[in-house]
Parts: structure tokens; sequence; C-alpha cells
């Protein structure tokens, strides 16, 4: 994949950027059950197009228990999907995977009612993300909202940046006092997108 950027990488290094969904890319709405409810946050989109074109691989990672909550189910949330990636598309913007954990430990009913490996804190999708698309982990990026979008690119190697939107302001406040995670804090993923372009090496940590 080339780029006229000077930051475009090769296709046998394969960074990646690996994003959360909802307070990452699009507006927090609790447990998002109707394409009609999504928005992007303001430069998101844009955000990832500038991803796109230095030659990222840009693959979502959502925790998404609402289907094990029986709040919706996987087809209405495929539906979801293609809204998204239908309103990054008018920026130009695309992703290149988009991977979801439809389970919960505690909650629901039937085969969701499970203690997956996939679902972050764990890094399952992260895995099975650098198993499709061949990716370096250890030069890769994970952007979330949360502690647990943290703790699963952390897991395996990436370099992590928490934002502020969704339940970002929140997180941090609480993860500084912790003092577990070692991450970067931006704005928003507008931001992240420019600190993760500054670097000499794409991805490098």
């Amino acid at each position: 994949m080339s780029s006229q950027s000077g930051n475009a990488i090769s296709n046998r290094s394969r960074p990646a950027v690996f994003l959360d969904r909802d307070g990452t890319i699009n507006v927090e709405v609790d447990y998002l059950s109707d394409p009609a409810q999504l928005e992007l946050i303001p430069g998101a989109g844009e955000a990832i197009a500038r991803l796109n074109r230095a030659g990222f691989p840009v693959v979502v990672v959502t925790n998404q228990s609402g289907v094990a909550r029986g709040m919706l189910n996987e087809e209405r949330l495929a539906e979801i999907h293609r809204e998204l990636e239908r309103q990054l598309a008018i920026c130009k913007a695309r992703l290149d995977l988009i991977l979801y954990c439809p389970d919960h430990p505690e909650v629901g009913q039937g085969p969701y009612r499970r203690d997956s490996p996939r679902r972050k804190p764990g890094p399952g999708m992260l895995l099975e993300a650098q198993a499709s698309l061949g990716l370096d982990l250890s030069r890769s990026w994970i952007v979330g909202d949360a502690g647990r979008d943290l703790a699963a690119g952390l897991a395996v190697g990436t370099r992590a940046i928490l934002v502020s939107t969704g339940k970002g302001a929140r997180e941090h406040e609480r993860l500084s006092e912790a003092a577990e995670l070692q991450y970067d804090y931006c704005e928003n993923l507008a931001r992240a997108v420019d600190l993760i372009l500054e670097q000499k090496e794409p991805g490098a940590i």
C-alpha cells in the first residue's frame, strides 16, 4: 500500500491502528441499537482517512454486549456497521476490518452468556486481526475511551492512546489515580492520529 505522504508504510511492515467504536469514532449512545442513532464524532472520519492515506490498516474492535442483553441482534448490529461505513465513506475513509464481541460473562441468555477471550480487556479480537491481516502488533496502536480498550492493546504490545471523548475524561481521572496503564492522552481521535503520524517510524514505541 503506497501513499504520497512521508508517513507511508509498506505492506511488509503492517503496523495497524485499532479503534474502539462507541465514544471514539461515533458519539456515545447507551447500547446503540438503531443505525439512525449513529453519529460520527466531529473530525473522526477525516482522521481515519488520514490513516488510510498513510497506509495503516484500520481495525475496529468493539464490545457489543447489547446483543447478549437482548437489546439488538447480530443482524441489526451489521446494519449499524454498514451505516458506520457509509458515513465514513462520505469522509473518504474506510475500515479494513470490523470485529465485535457480543458476549458478556454475567448477563444474557444462551450462547452469548460466556467469558469470551475476545471481549476487551482480553486481546482476542486483536489477535484475530493479526492472523487475518498479517499485522505487527508490537508496532501497532490502540485508541479508545476506556481502560479496557488500552489494556487489550497493551496485553499484546501495542502503544495505547486514550481519547477524552465518550467516557475518556472520566477514565483518564480514574486511570491516572491507579497509575497501572501506560498510555498517551488526547482530546479526540483527530489528535490521536496527529500523534501517530508524528512518529518518525509509524507505530514505533
